[in-house]
C-alpha cells in the first residue's frame, strides 16, 4: 500500500454507513452516494475499534451517527 492515497468523500455527496448482512452478520463500513444510492465499501468491521479507525481515517466525528443498512 506504499504510495496509495486514501480516497476522500464529501459528506455533502456521500453518507458514511455500515452495511450489515442479514444472513451472516458481516459488517462493512463505507459510503453511500446520497443521489444514486450506490454503496462503496471501504473496510470490513471485525471489532469495535475498526469503526473508530474508519471514523478517524475519514474525519467522521464521534457525534455523527453512522446508520446501518441491510
Amino acid at each position: 500500500m506504499f504510495g496509495r492515497k486514501t480516497p476522500t468523500y464529501s459528506l455533502d455527496e456521500w453518507e458514511p454507513v455500515i452495511r450489515s448482512s442479514i444472513c451472516t452478520g458481516e459488517k462493512v463500513a463505507g459510503f453511500k452516494n446520497r443521489q444514486s444510492g450506490v454503496f462503496e465499501d471501504i473496510m470490513l468491521i471485525r471489532a469495535s475499534g475498526d469503526i473508530d479507525e474508519f471514523r478517524k481515517k475519514y474525519g467522521i466525528s464521534g457525534d455523527m451517527k453512522i446508520p446501518v443498512i441491510y
